[in-house]
Parts: structure tokens; sequence; C-alpha cells
């Protein structure tokens, strides 16, 4: 086997052509951007990020790479990583601690390592580059998670009450984190310069995939010269065996740029919950997951360009972007008539709800789903009669039938990320009456209707927007 995973490695193909995509996953990405006084984006650099999607017998596999100095260890780690697990490493009789086994603890750019410390000088633009990765696996309906680095990973779970919980599993490898600090510190190196100094040879990841001219010339940058071993390593960190047992929801992996750029447009304090309700939202209203994740990462490129654009308190740290990568992978979620819905029938019309935190003065729109019954009866915001797109609501059903997300939990490994509250409450005087005696709106139905005349060939008579009554 070993001998196969290094004949294939050596050929110039990419042998994962040959591998069956995954059916349950969608991957959407953009490019990076540097604005320019006119507020146009042009891209500084070709795509670094990568990613990979597969199923087998057994397992499904799936990755994000976050590259950097070029695309080359983002691509070939894909196609190692993969043989290394795919080859006849994994079986369904495989336990967990199997399966942290079988995670290879350093993915290496050559056999001949040594040759390549020889010729360093003239290789030198070869091994500087580098890349974090996040992994997942799903092996005997358990979920196993391998990061190095900075990606991140949420897994969105919907409750028997319809809200979503959020868990961010693991946490990046950086100097913010008080167990990279810690094992840097045991190496010999100061903790607290570390922190003050975050960027380590231009990156903020302190466990790297690559980037040989780091971690064999350690002695020769300042901050990592005291140290008594290598401190930039490769080694993941491994999180596995979480049951998907009776699971409704998705798993979200994502690069850190796609993580940067809603950061630097919203603050860090609500990213997990604003990207779940983005995808929610996406994923009732597109055709399918490609779609879905694609639209979301267009989203959070919108709302990093409006940001710049704005000259608001955010604008200073939206002047670029890296590379973004989200893939989706759905649990158990419902397929119907080709579009996936969190509901069964129905129609799905989109209505937009104002999101803002509060070290931000913009607000974000956070489209939502409403599903319009046909028949019956409303219990507990599912329909319990047979639905029929098209139809009118009879008598005592409500346009406010099905809310998509509007409340979404985070539990975090990591740190505390606010009252995970989605929406939050604006101030007391928002919710008072003006001159007129009105209500300032604060949920936009203006699509709803535009979709609901058309379908029913009436004419918008109604407000498109509605505020508390």
């Amino acid at each position: 086997m070993a001998a196969q995973r290094s004949s294939l490695m050596q050929s110039h193909q990419s042998w994962t052509d040959a591998l069956p995509l995954c059916q349950l996953c969608g991957v959407g990405s953009a490019p990076n951007c540097v604005y320019g006084p006119d507020g146009k984006g042009t891209q500084s650099h070709p795509n670094e990020d990568g990613h990979f999607c597969f199923s087998t017998e057994c397992c499904f596999l799936y990755g994000v790479f976050n590259g950097y100095d070029g695309s080359r260890v983002a691509s070939f780690v894909s196609q190692r990583l993969t043989a290394e697990l795919l080859l006849g490493q994994l079986s369904t009789g495989h336990t967990d601690a199997d399966v942290e086994m079988c995670s290879p603890s350093g993915v290496y750019l050559s056999a001949q390592t040594q040759k390549m410390a020889e010729r360093l000088k003239a290789l030198e633009q070869e091994v500087s580059g580098g890349a974090t990765a996040i992994v997942a696996l799903i092996l005997n309906n358990k979920l196993y998670i391998a990061n190095v680095g900075t990606n991140r990973v949420l897994l969105c779970k919907t409750t028997s009450d319809g809200q979503n919980q959020v868990i961010q599993i693991g946490r990046a490898h950086t100097t913010d984190n008080d167990d990279e600090l810690s094992r840097l510190a045991q190496l010999g190196l100061d903790p607290v310069r570390l922190r003050q100094t975050g960027l380590i040879s231009g990156q903020s990841s302190t466990r790297r995939i690559g980037d040989y001219k780091v971690k064999f010339n350690y002695t020769d940058i300042d901050v990592l010269s005291a140290a008594k071993q290598k401190p930039i390593i490769s080694e993941p960190e491994i999180h596995g065996g979480q049951s998907l047992e009776g699971v409704t929801g998705f798993l979200l992996l994502m690069s850190e740029g796609l993580i940067k750029a809603l950061e630097s447009a919203h603050g860090p304090e609500q990213v997990n919950q604003e990207i779940v309700a983005m995808v929610a939202a996406e994923l009732a209203q597109q055709s399918s997951l490609e779609a879905a994740a694609q639209s979301v990462v267009e989203r959070v490129k919108r709302l990093h360009h409006d940001a710049y654009v704005s000259g608001r308190q955010r604008a200073p740290h939206c002047a670029r972007h890296e590379d973004m990568t989200l893939l989706i992978r759905v649990v158990n979620y419902t397929l119907t008539d080709g579009s996936l819905t969190p509901t069964q029938g129905g129609r799905i019309y989109p209505v937009s709800v104002p999101y803002s935190n509060h070290q931000s003065t913009s607000k974000t729109s956070v489209m939502l789903s409403l599903v319009m019954p046909a028949q019956g009866t409303l219990t507990n915001g599912s329909n319990t009669a047979s639905t029929l797109e098209g139809d009118t609501p009879t008598a005592g059903q409500s346009p406010t039938a099905t809310l998509q997300s509007t409340n979404t939990h985070t539990q975090s490994s990591s740190s505390s990320s606010g009252d995970g509250s989605l929406f939050r409450q604006r101030g007391s005087q928002a919710a008072q009456p003006d001159e007129t005696g009105r209500v300032p709106p604060y949920v936009d139905f203006t699509q709803f209707y535009r979709l609901w005349s058309s379908d029913h060939g009436e004419g918008q008579g109604l407000s498109g927007d509605l505020g508390p009554q």
C-alpha cells in the first residue's frame, strides 16, 4: 500500500479526479480582493485556497485548505492527505483511536527533505509556501475533525423546538490561543512577546503545513530564536467520535479568509451566528447546495465591500480580503423536488430582518424564509396538512407561518460568543411611535409581497414593512 501511495504521489496527474464526489455537500469560493479609492476591487494574486469532498463505501471525507505564498502546498496536501486516508487506511471496523492513528501528523512536500534542505537557497521560492487545513471525516455516522492552523468548522444542529444550536469544534492555532502559547512557552519562548508580535513570518498561524523556510530556519527569526525545538509544527489537533445519530442540520468548513472578511466588516463577536443564519436562509431558497454555498460567499463578499465604501467605523479594517472558501455538508436535511427546504411543502418566500452588533453602526439584512401553507393548520411552526405550491392561505392561516433561523445559539470550545442572540434588541427608543403614530419597521416584506403578487396575480396593496404591533 505504501508503494502504491508513493507511485501515485510521484505522478503529475491528479489521481483524486477518479474519486466519487460527495453529493451531500456544496462548495462556494471567491478570490482575494484589494479595493481602490473608488471602491472597485482587483485581485492581487491567484486563488490559493483548496478543498476536497469525497465519499467512499465506508466514509465521507472533506477538507478546506488556506494556502499562502502560492497554491502548491494546498494542492499537494489535498492529494497526499486523501491518499493517506482513503487508500486502504480506513474501514467501518475502525475505532475512534484507530481513526486518530490514521490521521497523518504532518504532510511533507517531499520525501527527500534532506536534499531539499541542502538546496534551500536554490529552492527558496518552492519551500516558502504553506497552508492551513481543516479536515472532516464521517465514519460509522461519527464526525472527526482534524485542524492545523486558522480555518474553522461549525456543526449546526436543529433542536426539537426549531432553533439552531451552533457548535464551534476546535480553536484556531494562533498566539491568541492560550494552549498554543503554553506549548510554545514550554519550548523556551516568551508568551508575552509572542502575543504582542501576533504575526510570525507574516502569518498568524502557529501550526502550518509546509513553510520549510520558517520551520528549518526558526533560529534566524528573532521571536522564535530561543526555541529548544521546532516551534512551528504541522501536527493536527484532532476532535473525534461525535455521534451524528439523530442529528438534523449542517456542517460548515470555512477558510480563514471567509472568517476574517466577516469579522472585518462586523467584528468577531457574532460571526458564527451570522454565517449559520445566512446558510440556513440560502438552503431554504436555493435549488442546490453548490448554489447555497456560493450565495453565502457572495453575501459575505458584499458585506465586506459595503463596509469599506461606507466609510464608517469598520471601513479601515476592510481595505482587502483574502481568498474565501465555504463547504456546506448537510446532515439528514430533507430534499424536496430538487431543492433543499428545512420544512416540508408550502411555498417559500424571502423576508429581510436587520442584524447589527454593538460594535458596528451599520446593519446587515439577513434573508430568512417564510413558508406559506396551502391548507390545514399550523402546529409548532410546521404545517400539519399537505401543501401545494401557489395556493392561497385560507382563513386563520398567518403569513408569518415559519421563519427559519430566527434564533441561533452558539457553543464554542474556544471562547464565549456573547449571549447567543442573532438579532440584538434595538434601543428602547426604537419601538416608540414617531410623530405620525407609526412604529419604525424592522422586517422588510418587499420581496415577499412581490413574489406573492406575482404568483397570485394580485396588485401589491400592502405595505412592504412590518413593525411591532
